[in-house]
């Protein structure tokens, strides 16, 4: 999978509690499709075996800097890694990284690594939060490493909660997939991203929706993080969690979607509007729950802010378009007629009633309608897959304004 097909990643494990996490990040790195070196330090080898590791990976672990037959382990490890990951990188890791120690096989390969290292701090909250420790890994920013903040949650036993948590390996994926990503035109563009449905209340407890479930906006929104964009994802309640590094925005109306997007617009280089916004609200919500023999005949309906429309006056020069069109008949026509009426660079158009795209599921086929003429259809694969097609036609779009 993208990037880390045919890279290598050079995984460093020291010891803390958490480095059974890193057992996991081994098998997802893995899976996706990278040569995965693990070196531990000695401590290490307290919390998790080595043999965990090689089951996982297919590939022999690394522990040893002064050893017959081992001289040069440190030097050719970091000449083959595409990348360096230390997870859980300790207090007492991240004080010898930052003094530049080399005593043990870990330490040796970072310093011959001429790549992109990530540095995961785990560790008690008080150690954390030490001034000592701080210090030291602002230091290590410094000199060029990315060093993820912890997060804050349970701890070992005993010792409750707080920062210190090791983030989770999902997480430390998407961040070695950030940095395994070659350059290309999204880095360091803002993307604006939609996803989801509105919710429009009849009541104070129900609402008028749609079956978004955001798993197409939010697919969107990882893959443009992962290509270096800085990415605000402005949604409706989301069938899945909020994707690893973007800006995350909730919204509940479409009314409240609209004003969120229209301020975003104004820093955004590209708005992607794969969400669902609801077409109707009632035109009178019921202030207090209605009850069922008091059930009205009708419901009055409203209609809601067109978002796109709403755009047009508020677009800067050179910002790039995005629309979604979700049709149940003649979907390449009407996709054609939104995309002129709304003035977009481009417009995904897919068909609810066919089998395995759509809401709710995990895959998609899609058509892209440019503002060129041009046409492209998508067959039908993974939505993941499907938003790395439409970043690749908006990073074309980019290069050419």
């Amino acid at each position: 999978m993208r990037p880390f097909d045919g890279k290598r990643v050079l995984l460093g494990v020291t010891g803390g509690i958490a480095s059974y996490k890193s057992v996991w990040l081994a098998r997802l790195l893995t899976q996706q499709g990278a040569e995965v070196d693990v070196v531990m330090t000695r401590a290490a080898g307290e919390f998790v075996g080595a043999i965990t590791f090689e089951a996982v990976t297919g590939r022999r672990v690394h522990t040893e800097l002064l050893a017959a037959g081992h001289a040069l382990d440190h030097i050719r490890l970091a000449q083959q890694a595409h990348a360096l990951v230390v997870a859980p990188a300790t207090a007492d890791f991240l004080a010898r990284a930052a003094h530049g120690h080399a005593d043990d096989l870990l330490s040796a390969c970072l310093l011959a690594t001429e790549g992109p290292v990530l540095l995961v701090p785990a560790m008690n909250d008080r150690m954390w939060a030490h001034r000592q420790t701080l210090a030291n890994a602002e230091r290590l920013r410094e000199l060029g490493y990315q060093v993820l903040d912890p997060d804050e949650g349970a701890l070992a036993a005993g010792e409750g909660s707080g920062p210190g948590r090791m983030p989770e390996p999902e997480a430390i994926l998407a961040c070695v997939a950030r940095l395994l990503e070659p350059p290309g035109a999204l880095r360091g563009k803002r993307v604006v991203v939609t996803a989801g449905p509105t919710r429009e209340p009849i009541d104070p407890v129900r609402f008028l929706s749609n079956r978004s479930s955001g798993k197409m906006g939010a697919a969107l929104a990882a893959a443009a993080w992962r290509r270096g964009a800085e990415v605000t994802l402005i949604a409706g309640p989301l069938a899945v969690p909020s994707p690893t590094g973007v800006r995350l925005i909730p919204v509940e109306t479409t009314l409240e979607m609209c004003g969120v997007v229209g301020e975003a617009l104004a820093q955004a280089d590209a708005l992607i509007m794969a969400a669902a916004p609801a077409d109707f609200t009632a035109a009178e919500p019921a202030a207090q729950k209605l009850k069922k023999r008091d059930a009205p005949d009708r419901l009055a309906l409203a209609a809601t802010p067109d978002i796109l429309l709403a755009t047009r006056d508020r677009r800067r020069p050179g910002t790039i378009i995005v629309g979604f069109a979700l049709e149940t008949t003649d979907a390449v026509a009407n996709g054609r007629e939104k995309l002129r009426a709304k003035g977009l660079d481009l417009v995904v158009v897919n068909d609810a009633t066919e089998a395995g795209a759509g809401f709710g599921v995990d895959t998609n086929r899609v058509t892209l309608l440019a503002a060129d003429g041009s046409t492209q259809e998508v067959p039908l694969m993974a939505k993941g897959e499907v938003a790395e097609v439409i970043l690749d036609r908006i990073e074309g779009l980019l290069r050419g304004r």
